[in-house]
């Protein structure tokens, strides 16, 4: 598969992703009244595990016949990958919120751009490789 192929279905997941965490960080804000740290953390969690279905089977697919990675070792990585790109995002919106007073709402969409990249070049680097 073509580097842009790849590159363009995962800005596709990646928006359904955003869709869904915007949705859950709504949904748990405004609805639920929870605070935004916790918004945040439920709604990454959820987008994460449509994420992985996607990556495995639509964005990073095994060539036929090769069998390198095992589902478990899949697993681990794009949970470590997730973790990384989910702290580089959660300590932006952090400082966003925190120290430049930003909006709660615009400093968690701004956060995807930081979750989606870091999350794209380890997935691809590492996970699916």
């Amino acid at each position: 598969m073509k580097e842009s192929v790849r590159v363009i279905r995962f800005a596709i997941v990646g928006t359904l992703n955003a869709l869904i965490t915007a949705f859950v960080v709504w949904l748990l804000m405004h609805i639920e009244g929870e605070s935004y740290i916790t918004a945040n953390i439920i709604a990454y969690v959820v987008a994460q595990i449509h994420n992985f279905i996607w990556c495995k089977y639509w964005i990073f697919p095994l060539e036929p016949g090769n069998k390198k990675n095992s589902i478990w070792h899949q697993v681990l990585f794009f949970a470590g990958a997730f973790l990384l790109a989910y702290s580089m995002q959660f300590l932006f919106l952090l400082m966003l919120v925190e120290l430049f007073y930003c909006n709660e709402y615009l400093a968690q969409f701004l956060g995807l751009f930081i979750y989606g990249a870091v999350n794209f070049i380890t997935n691809r680097h590492i996970t699916f490789r």
